[in-house]
């Protein structure tokens, strides 16, 4: 696949990851999060931070998921380790915070854990479907 492809893919995995999860944050578990987190949930969100998880995420998402699953030719691959990926990379900051600050909700944690791996799994198979569909 060429530079200019790996561009595009990368737009479309970060476009569909960055709708999806501002849906889910700022509608359907906005109240949950408030609600579970209470004083521990900053006032304002420092998006220079969430920007650069996204960033990054993504680009995990292309090497680590998409490009292999192209490569094999297997979308039920490419959906698998998009929930696997985002499983473990929610659950690097969940279970850190579990373990290391007091007051983190175990329920948010499973709730988060299984989030990752749902949304994760979404932006994989958006983004298998386009590199095998009009990127290659």
């Amino acid at each position: 696949m060429s530079l200019l492809s790996q561009i595009y893919l990368y737009l479309i995995c970060l476009g569909t990851f960055l709708a999806i999860d501002f849906f889910w944050l700022g509608v359907v578990a906005k109240k949950f999060y408030r609600q579970e987190l209470g004083e521990l949930m900053a006032e304002s969100t420092n998006w220079t931070a969430a920007f650069g998880f996204y960033l990054l995420f993504i680009v995990g998402v292309l090497v680590f998921v998409v490009n292999p699953a192209v490569e094999k030719g297997s979308l039920a691959r490419s959906i698998g380790l998009g929930f696997l990926f985002g499983l473990i990379s929610y659950a690097t900051y969940d279970l850190t915070n579990l373990a290391t600050l007091s007051g983190w909700p175990l329920k948010v944690t499973g709730v988060d854990l299984v989030w990752g791996g749902v949304l994760s799994a979404i932006v994989s198979t958006v983004g298998y479907l386009a590199a095998t569909s009009f990127l290659t």
